[in-house]
């Protein structure tokens, strides 16, 4: 055996494993995939006429348990007003935590 093969061997181990670790590596959702899972979610029930999330993750706590998550909001007329909800979804997911008429 050749130490040549040998090292060609292990660069290929090393790119391998390296490649399936970033694959399995959970990644957040993007917070305009989220914003777009969110509009695509409530669509059927109301008709959404604009949206905001915010960009940045934050902590969030619910029923004992820790999430990362992104904040946002949507609105729609109804009867002829504009009615705001507030959203709460998973950055890990993508998963409504909490959505909220005001």
């Amino acid at each position: 055996m050749k130490i040549t093969d040998v090292l060609i061997g292990a660069a290929v181990g090393f790119a391998a494993g390296y490649a399936v670790k970033e694959a399995c590596a959970q990644k957040d959702v993007s917070p305009e995939k989220a914003l777009k899972q969110v509009k695509s979610n409530v669509q059927h029930r109301i008709p959404v006429n604009g949206s905001w999330i915010h960009m940045n993750p934050e902590h969030y706590e619910k029923n004992h348990v820790d999430y990362d998550v992104y904040r946002g909001g949507i609105s729609s007329n109804e009867d002829g007003q504009t009615k705001q909800m507030d959203f709460v979804v998973d950055a890990k997911t993508g998963t409504i935590l909490e959505l909220d008429k005001q």
